[in-house]
């Protein structure tokens, strides 16, 4: 399974950010979720939710092969990322992250905890 998102669901709350980053990281801290909400404003007044779309692009240009395929899902090796951002540079949804403070590239690994949180199903699971 995959995570697909419906934008013109999103409210803004960013819920999907704060479970992300308190299921992988034990941190109410939205700004580690591996989403990425941005608001359109004033026109046309909305929100759109990007998500991984598990294109595997990050793991073919990764240097390191710290970006794995698993159960359909790339996920990043936290052991072997050297936080190089070949992995961000690439990415065509811009759904990597890097962070100061976390030692590996952040991307969402299609665990699907954010889904029931939507108070909106903004995000639903896809099969891939």
């Amino acid at each position: 399974m995959a995570l697909q998102t419906i934008s013109d669901r999103c409210s803004g709350c960013r819920l999907c950010q704060l479970f992300c980053a308190l299921v992988h990281f034990s941190e109410n801290n939205p700004a580690k979720g591996a989403l990425r909400i941005t608001g359109i404003f004033p026109d046309p007044g909305q929100y759109t939710v990007t998500v991984c779309d598990q294109c595997g692009l990050c793991a073919e240009e990764c240097p390191e092969e710290a970006i794995i395929l698993k159960d359909n899902n790339y996920v990043v090796l936290k052991d072997k990322c050297t936080k190089c951002g070949v992995c961000v540079d690439v990415c065509p949804t811009q759904s990597i992250f890097l962070r100061e403070d976390e030692p590996a590239a952040i991307k969402c690994d299609g665990c699907l905890e954010c889904v029931p949180y939507c108070p909106r199903e903004a995000l639903q699971p896809k099969e891939v």
